[in-house]
């Protein structure tokens, strides 16, 4: 699928704003929506961070890290647009990306409908036609969709993402909206942090534990209570794209007790 030459209609990224040109070149800050960009238009991609490990065999310039990039090498390639996140890239850089004159579009779903729809402007702002792999994982993610993961009881779940210090999904998280999708809900959504610190005995009760391998690479010895222990993907649990095509059947799999 190729990029046109010149910009479809008028889209706008999750911060409501728009860049309408053409794109020939993009540098993407963030892995999932690398992995977007290279199964849907091969050749489009110039530039990833070091992290960006999906397709396995990209090959373009690495930029180093999601959170310490590059900046002048992502000058120096000259993309007609930078892909970022809210989330996963410091305002700090993004904003010198901008002082330099390159367009950043930036996304922030907390939902996986908000992710669908996210990918389907960031596409469209590429350029890009629709491409079948969104249509597959909306209809994944349909609801009335079938889950083996909620055909018993829901189930309550601590989720950590970090170890020394223990951090963990709280409130509005596209993660856990995927969990809840799968008929386990986080224990802590109502915190009003997004990603508290927590101490391990003192969290409210919970049915099971959720270890995904990234962005910590838990392998399920870790917690320190007495507990059923699920270790799951993190790409398939936290990343929106072409993964999302398998996650739900990926993470009920890996969730079932």
């Amino acid at each position: 699928m190729r990029a046109c030459e010149s910009p479809t209609s008028e889209v706008r990224d999750d911060l409501g704003i728009a860049h309408p040109r053409p794109v020939r070149r993009v540098v993407s800050l963030v892995p999932s929506l690398t992995e977007a960009v290279a199964v849907t238009a091969p050749g489009l991609l110039v530039g990833a961070t070091d992290w960006c490990s999906h397709p396995a065999d990209l090959a373009v310039t690495r930029v180093r890290g999601t959170k310490n990039p590059d900046i002048a090498g992502v000058v120096a390639l000259g993309p007609d647009l930078v892909l970022a996140n809210s989330e996963e890239n410091r305002a700090v850089d993004l904003d010198a990306l901008r002082a330099a004159g390159l367009a950043v579009w930036v996304t922030s779903p907390r939902t996986v409908p908000e992710a669908l729809d996210s990918l389907g402007r960031l596409l469209a702002g590429c350029n890009l036609d629709r491409p079948g792999w969104l249509d597959e994982a909306s209809q994944a993610w349909a609801p009335g969709s079938t889950a083996a993961a909620t055909t018993g009881p829901r189930r309550n779940a601590v989720v950590p993402i970090w170890h020394k210090p223990w951090m963990a999904l709280g409130r509005d998280t596209f993660a856990g909206d995927v969990l809840a999708r799968l008929g386990i809900d986080n224990v802590l959504a109502d915190d009003p942090e997004r990603y508290p610190r927590i101490s391990p005995p003192t969290v409210p009760a919970y049915d099971v534990v959720v270890l995904p391998d990234e962005p910590y690479a838990f392998t399920g010895s870790e917690w320190p209570v007495p507990a059923t222990v699920r270790c799951v993907s993190g790409r398939h649990l936290t990343w929106y794209g072409p993964s999302l095509v398998e996650a739900r059947t990926v993470l009920e799999r890996q969730l079932r007790v």
